[in-house]
């Protein structure tokens, strides 16, 4: 007697198409989920869009950095209230189809709104935005009150 391999695949052959089908519905779930490969225009990965943010704390200030690319200036909102950094934008879909034919669209576009609460009050009305190269760069001057300050000891 000798041994035989079981493969699972080779079975399925006897089920029913509908089965079959479903199966084939769920190994394209899975595929398009963890391998992001995915044929369908309107699925998670090209309908949501959250841009990359880095913050960072100096001495007198925070910088925020946030990639924007392909996103138009005027698109973009910031807005601080209280200690919350608000920064508001939209990355416009291109509708030129002309004499094209897409076989494949990954770029992410649509609607963002990021918030951050900062851990120190700042300077509203000093907030600085640049944009360059696709970046965003915001620097918010830190209040008086919340600067570090030197204290110098005294000797007796």
């Amino acid at each position: 007697m000798s041994l035989v391999r079981w493969n699972p695949a080779r079975d399925l052959s006897a089920l029913p198409s509908d089965v079959l089908s479903m199966r084939k519905e769920f190994d394209r779930l899975f595929d398009s989920f963890f391998h992001g490969d995915t044929t369908d225009t309107t699925s998670a990965f090209t309908s949501a869009w959250i841009p990359a943010v880095d913050i960072a704390e100096r001495e007198n200030d925070f910088v925020v950095k946030m990639e924007l690319p392909g996103v138009a200036k005027e698109d973009v909102r910031i807005t601080m209230q209280e200690d919350i950094l608000t920064i508001r934008g939209e990355k416009k879909q291109e509708k030129e189809s002309k004499g094209s034919e897409f076989h494949r669209i990954e770029r992410s576009f649509g609607s963002f709104q990021r918030s951050f609460t900062l851990p120190a009050s700042v300077k509203a009305g000093d907030i600085d935005a640049s944009f360059s190269d696709g970046v965003l760069h915001v620097t918010l001057p830190k209040a008086e009150e919340a600067r570090p300050k030197q204290i110098d000891v005294k000797v007796k």
